[in-house]
C-alpha cells in the first residue's frame, strides 16, 4: 500500500515540481511567473480539446504521444521514492527501464519523421545523436554501480549492507556521480544549455520541434511524460544525495520532495545565469559526464 501511494503522489506532482522552474526563471528575469498550478490549467485544457491530424501521418504518429507516455510513467513504477520500495522490481529492471526510455524516444522520433516535416526530422537527428551520447553515461554509472553494489535493481542500489551512500568508503567520489548525472538530466530532458523548452526558434530546438504537429490529449500525453521524465532523474539525483533513513516515512517523503525541490530549483537557475550552447559544444558538454564517470570507475578500483 506504501509502495502504491508512492508512486500515485509521484504522479500527482510531477506538474507542480515542473513549475518550480518557471518560477525560478521567471524571478531571475524580475518577473512575477505563471502560478505553480500552471501545468494542472494547461493538462485539463489540452484534454478537453480535440486532436488534429495530417492527412500525411500514418497511425506510427498517434502511437508516439502513448508509448513516450508509458515508457515514462514505468520508470516511476520501479523507482523507490523516498525510500520506500517500488511498486515492481526485479534484478536487471535498471536495464530493461532504460531501454524502454529509448523505446518511448525512438518512437517520438518515428513520430516526428512521420510528419515528413524538414524541420522535425533535424529535431529528430540532434535528439537521436545527443541521447546516444548521454546513454554512454548512464550505462557506465550502471555498471559502476554493479560493481559497489553487485545488484542491477533500483531498490537493491539503495538498500541493504552495500547500499550507495554518501558515508561509505568511496562516498566523495559519487559526488562527480551526481554532476555527471545533473548533466545527463539536462541532455535527456533538453534543458539548457542542451536545448531550450522556451525557445520559438525552429533551427535551434531539438525536443520542442519534434512535437510542433501534436496537440490536444497528444500533447498532454507528451508534456506528462516530460514531467515524469523529469521527475524520475531528479529523483535518481536526490537518492544518491540522500540515501539516508529516518524512523517516520513520512518525514522520509518530507525531506525527499524538498530535495527534489531543491534539484529543480538547480536546474532553474542553471537556465537563467546559463546560455544555450553552440551545436557543435554540446557533445562534448554531455561527453563530460561520461569522462567524469570513467575517472571515478578508474579510482573505486582501488577500494574494490
Amino acid at each position: 500500500m506504501e509502495s502504491i501511494l508512492s508512486f500515485c503522489i509521484a504522479v500527482c506532482i510531477a506538474p507542480l515540481l515542473a513549475a518550480v522552474i518557471q518560477k525560478v526563471k521567471a524571478y531571475f528575469a524580475g518577473k512575477q511567473g505563471p502560478p505553480l498550478l500552471i501545468n494542472y490549467y494547461t493538462m485539463l485544457k489540452l484534454f478537453r480539446k480535440g486532436s488534429v491530424y495530417s492527412t500525411s501521418t500514418s497511425f506510427v504518429f498517434k502511437m508516439g504521444p502513448v508509448v513516450g507516455f508509458s515508457t515514462s510513467l514505468m520508470m516511476l513504477l520501479f523507482f523507490p521514492m523516498a525510500g520506500i520500495d517500488p511498486v515492481f522490481s526485479f534484478h536487471g529492471d535498471v536495464i530493461i527501464l532504460f531501454y524502454l526510455m529509448g523505446l518511448g524516444r525512438f518512437f517520438t522520433i518515428l513520430a516526428a519523421l512521420d510528419t515528413a516535416s524538414p524541420f522535425e526530422g533535424m529535431g529528430a537527428a540532434r535528439e537521436a545523436f545527443f541521447s546516444t551520447l548521454a546513454e554512454a553515461t548512464v550505462f557506465a554509472i550502471l555498471i559502476l554501480f554493479y560493481r559497489l553494489t553487485g545488484s542491477m535493481s533500483f531498490a537493491e542500489f539503495f538498500s541493504g549492507s552495500h547500499a550507495i551512500s554518501l558515508l561509505s568508503e568511496h562516498g566523495a567520489l559519487l559526488l562527480l556521480i551526481v554532476v555527471g548525472l545533473f548533466i545527463v538530466l539536462l541532455t535527456e530532458n533538453s534543458r539548457v544549455p542542451v536545448d531550450d523548452p522556451a525557445t520559438h526558434l525552429e533551427l535551434t530546438m531539438i525536443h520542442e520541434v519534434m512535437i510542433l504537429d501534436h496537440s490536444g490529449p497528444d500533447l498532454a500525453l507528451i508534456e506528462l511524460g516530460a514531467y515524469f521524465k523529469l521527475l524520475f532523474y531528479s529523483a535518481f539525483v536526490a537518492r544518491l544525495l540522500y540515501p539516508f533513513q529516518v524512523g517516520n516515512v513520512f518525514l522520509n517523503g518530507l525531506i525527499f520532495y524538498v530535495i527534489v525541490g531543491l534539484i529543480y530549483v538547480t536546474i532553474g537557475t542553471v537556465e537563467s545565469i546559463t546560455a544555450r550552447y553552440k551545436m557543435n559544444l554540446v557533445p562534448k558538454f554531455i561527453l563530460t559526464s561520461f569522462a567524469l564517470v570513467f575517472f571515478v570507475t578508474i579510482l573505486t578500483m582501488e577500494f574494490l
